[in-house]
């Protein structure tokens, strides 16, 4: 443990993280609980529906419904039967199908909302550091060529400290995406 605390790696022995680190998962937790806040009651309800259709409990509930009525309407019990044909039940799960599936599609919208937003920041984040790492590489080849290094007249290096421009790059992507679905 204390090699680790000697190399500068985080966390230390008391499990505390680097002062950026800890800030940005303050940050970035503050931001999901705003953005809880701001959803609306419509959303909440959905999502709500969504998490116990997706739970075991809905599935014993059903379980337990659906064979109470089976058996019910199949005489078993020794009551009278009131869907004898099961067309009310065949009717009630095509309902219940329908607004799940509805409650489903609310949720994923928003979860898709979220990961374009998501995503965005990423790409946002990576463009700032390629620029970032651009200008530093500039900056050591500099400090590597006062200092008469060879390798600061490696060509390679040419090529790192140019800027990418992101649109070219996507439209390269796009570019080789049809070229691969042509063949």
């Amino acid at each position: 443990m204390r090699n680790k605390q000697q190399n500068g790696m985080a966390p230390d022995e008391r499990g505390r993280m680097t002062h950026v680190v800890e800030r940005n998962i303050e940050a970035l937790l503050e931001r999901k609980k705003q953005e809880d806040k701001a959803r609306k009651t419509q959303d909440k309800v959905a999502d709500s529906i969504t998490r116990f259709a997706g739970s075991m409990a809905y599935v014993y509930i059903h379980l337990v419904l659906y064979s109470v009525w089976v058996i019910w309407n199949l005489g078993w019990l020794g009551l009278k039967p009131f869907d004898e044909s099961f067309v009310v039940l065949g009717m009630i799960a095509s309902v219940e199908a329908i607004f799940l599936s509805t409650f489903v599609l609310i949720s994923q919208n928003r979860m898709s909302a979220q990961a374009d937003k998501r995503a965005e920041l990423d790409l946002q984040v990576s463009l700032l550091s390629e620029h970032e790492i651009t200008q530093l590489i500039k900056l050591v080849r500099a400090i590597a060529a006062k200092m008469d290094i060879a390798e600061s007249h490696n060509p390679e290096i040419d090529e790192l400290a140019k800027n990418v421009a992101p649109e070219k790059v996507l439209d390269k992507v796009e570019e080789k995406q049809e070229e691969m679905e042509k063949s």
